[in-house]
């Protein structure tokens, strides 16, 4: 396994290259905004904690982010392919949704009075956060088990079923990506501002990793997945 960060990595730019971090720094009681400008060895010692522990979860973490399956999926089965977005897309949503939301709310707080834009971000985050977490529902409890459905008993009424249920997930995507994209435009490409502090700079990260997997996560439905059923519909 890479061992991507050490003790003398900088807590601060842990985060920065990698923003999960700080929900396992947090969750450790490990300042990673004020006193993010030391290495995370003094941390260890200042806490008590089992550094060689700490260091590989760490850096599973790390390494599990950055090996994520991939696959042919123009041809792989269609359960597969499902799978796949539910393990590793939904997944994420699921996870990291509710995790950045109290940075979000907590950057307008401290800093709202001064970046008002700050206030439009915090209300577009928790508009797409609701949509997000509801479309998830949906496709799993839903449209999902439906196009598996049509998969193995391609008849008339599944057939218009999955129609139908096509248009409205496209339609939901198209809404989600126009959030993420007018969060990108106020936050002028998820710069933060010069005087930043560390939870300001982790939420700006954060913001565009969301913005990298969702636009993934919706490729692979609406180039892949969709077009794929929609083709076998209309044999």
């Amino acid at each position: 396994m890479e061992q991507r960060f050490t003790e003398q990595s900088l807590i601060g730019d842990i985060v920065t290259v990698f923003p999960k971090a700080a929900d396992l720094f947090k969750a450790q009681r490990i300042d990673f905004c004020c006193g993010g400008q030391r290495p995370l060895k003094e941390a260890i010692e200042e806490r008590g904690l089992d550094g060689e522990a700490l260091l590989h979860q760490l850096n599973t973490l790390y390494n599990e982010a950055q090996n994520k399956p991939t696959g042919n999926w123009s041809e792989a089965p269609l359960a597969d392919l499902i799978e796949h977005i539910i393990n590793t897309h939904h997944r994420y949503l699921n996870e990291e949704l509710p995790q950045l939301s109290p940075y979000v709310t907590k950057v307008l707080r401290v800093h709202g009075m001064h970046h008002p834009h700050l206030s439009r971000v915090h209300k577009l985050f928790h508009e797409l956060k609701t949509e997000l977490e509801q479309h998830l529902i949906k496709e799993e409890t839903g449209a999902f088990p439906l196009i598996l459905q049509f998969a193995d008993n391609p008849s008339p009424e599944n057939r218009e079923a999955v129609e139908q249920a096509v248009r409205e997930l496209v339609h939901e995507h198209d809404a989600a990506g126009d959030l993420i994209k007018d969060i990108r435009d106020i936050t002028n490409d998820f710069t933060p501002p010069e005087d930043a502090c560390g939870t300001y700079r982790l939420v700006y990260n954060r913001l565009a990793a969301l913005e990298d997997d969702l636009f993934t996560h919706i490729h692979l439905e609406n180039n892949i997945l969709f077009p794929r059923v929609l083709a076998a519909v209309k044999v």
